[in-house]
């Protein structure tokens, strides 16, 4: 009887040893161990993205930004100082922020209406468009300092193939996409467009076509990036609409449109190109910036002073953040930790240092009359399609 016990204890213990042995952790089980475990299915692969021929590889085909997480920022930017540039349309400055003091460092003179400050398909230079002076100006985001300009017709704003064969140069006035080579910006193809007043884009995931605001004539344009061709162009519902800013879903498979005469903005699939949907957010709907985390967008409205907060998986509008005493939030970018979305004061002359994470304003700063497409710089990403900053 003694004996059948302790065979019964000792088969108790073993038993015992093996089940602690087939629950530990992955990192510290046995090999031989591992067959006492269930068997767990393994993640499905995600299918590779056939991009653009050059492009860098997508890194994750569920999201476009996966890049840009706080602080992980390229080897080449790495060293640079962080800096808020504001170009100032009617004062022919850029004045450059220390976003740590929130004081305004140094006054850059450049060409005439300064519209956007874009960050390099290398991330190297920083190109002011200076729209009415027809010029670009470039700035050494490693000193500060500007080099000459670039002789460079109607440069409203500037993009750059995901592949980085190409600068484009959206040519509001003259009507054209200007494909040019994106160091010496000399002229390599001219796209001429129908529609009035192409001012922003943004790719698709896979990079073979971009998606173009016209703001003037109120139309979408859809590119075929490899072809340099437009593929596709439609008028949207909205008697005076006024596109601005575009971005894509972190998934790639939408495109937000913002639209600051219709409050709004609009969503559609850019594979099909098809009929988009109105989304109200505000007054003077103007700019929309992504959060590191990829679940979110911030988007401006420009004529109410407020920024509305886009839930990508909810597909509504969570939260409204309102300025203290009002403004006129135009373009701006997401600080590199990703804690504070900067953004211009169109007629205002001021910036806004907003709380990404309360809609506290940190921040409101007096610069030049008329300030715009503000660029905050380095941010995290591998390479940059151009406007403020759009990293992948």
């Amino acid at each position: 009887m003694h004996r059948l016990v302790k065979q019964t204890l000792a088969a108790g213990v073993v038993l015992a040893a093996l089940t602690a042995c087939g629950t530990e952790t992955r990192d510290h089980a046995a090999p031989e161990h591992t067959a006492t475990r269930a068997a767990v299915p393994a993640p499905p692969k995600k299918k590779p993205v056939q991009g653009l021929p050059g492009m860098p590889p997508v890194l994750d085909p569920q999201d476009v930004y996966a890049a840009d997480r706080p602080n992980r920022l390229s080897p080449v930017v790495k060293d640079f100082p962080s800096r808020v540039y504001v170009p100032n349309t009617e004062s022919d400055t850029v004045s450059v922020i220390d976003p740590k003091t929130y004081r305004i460092i140094e006054t850059i003179h450049v060409g005439r209406q300064p519209q956007h400050v874009v960050p390099s398909w290398d991330m190297k230079t920083l190109w002011v468009n200076n729209n009415r002076g027809h010029t670009l100006t470039p700035i050494d985001p490693r000193t500060g300092k500007a080099g000459k300009p670039v002789d460079v017709h109607d440069p409203y704003n500037l993009y750059f193939t995901p592949n980085g064969k190409y600068a484009v140069v959206m040519a509001s006035l003259d009507r054209e996409l200007v494909f040019r080579d994106p160091h010496t910006m000399e002229r390599k193809k001219t796209v001429p467009v129908t529609c009035y007043g192409v001012n922003h884009a943004d790719f698709s995931l896979d990079g073979r076509y971009f998606i173009v605001s016209c703001e003037f004539s109120g139309e979408l344009l859809k590119v075929d990036t490899e072809k340099m061709k437009v593929v596709g162009q439609q008028k949207l519902p909205f008697r005076g609409a006024m596109p601005q800013d575009v971005k894509i879903s972190p998934d790639g498979k939408r495109f937000y449109v913002a639209d600051m005469m219709a409050d709004g903005m609009w969503v559609l699939d850019g594979d099909k190109f098809d009929k988009p949907r109105l989304i109200p957010t505000g007054k003077g709907t103007h700019g929309l910036y992504v959060s590191r985390d990829s679940r979110e967008m911030y988007v401006s409205n420009r004529g109410e002073g407020t920024i509305s907060v886009w839930d990508f998986a909810q597909d509504k509008v969570t939260k409204k953040w309102h300025l203290p005493d009002g403004g006129s939030p135009d373009m701006g970018g997401v600080s590199a930790d990703g804690k504070v979305l900067w953004l211009s004061g169109r007629y205002n002359a001021e910036v806004y240092a907003v709380d990404t994470r309360t809609g506290e304003q940190l921040a409101r700063i007096k610069v030049g009359s008329g300030p715009h497409g503000l660029a905050v710089y380095p941010q995290p990403g591998r390479y940059s399609l151009g406007h403020t900053g759009i990293f992948r």
